[in-house]
């Protein structure tokens, strides 16, 4: 793993209550449309037409989307840091606004657990939840799932 100049975090590092922001994205039409036309090729995230007349009223983004972006901007600051050993799964997703082409959304982690693995003991796990606020301060995604990373060692 190449931290570069950046120091490396272990799972020593996670404090339970910590709030950090992990950046801001705003989407574009073409970013909408292409993503989904890929991943989520519903006409609401591809036809801005078709998206006029249905229940949105106009072009939204994949939830999909708003989720790749927070693991892109997880990556930049947080796990490209650390020594990461994957992720045993994702609890809960709710997106609870539509994110449509203009909106800027701020992405935030907060850690609620960390514990020691019991079968593995060179790891620990961290349980965070993301959330993204538009920039009206309305949360739009909130994501919980557990994150394992290396521990410091002795």
């Amino acid at each position: 793993m190449d931290t570069g100049a950046m120091p490396v975090l272990w799972w020593e590092d996670f404090k339970v209550g910590e709030v950090v922001e992990m950046g801001r994205y705003t989407f574009t039409e073409p970013e909408i449309v292409a993503f989904a036309r890929q991943f989520d090729p519903q006409p609401f995230h591809t036809d801005p037409a078709a998206a006029r007349d249905s229940f949105y009223g106009k072009l939204i983004a994949s939830g999909w989307h708003t989720c790749a972006i927070g693991m892109r901007l997880m990556c930049e600051t947080t796990i490209n840091r650390t020594v990461s050993m994957g992720s045993p799964g994702v609890d809960n997703i709710r997106w609870l606004k539509p994110v449509r082409a203009g909106d800027t959304l701020t992405y935030r982690r907060h850690v609620l657990e960390a514990r020691a693995s019991r079968s593995r003991p060179e790891a620990g796990l961290v349980k965070s939840r993301w959330e993204a606020l538009n920039q009206d301060g309305e949360v739009v995604l909130t994501m919980e799932g557990w994150g394992m990373f290396g521990r410091r060692p002795k």
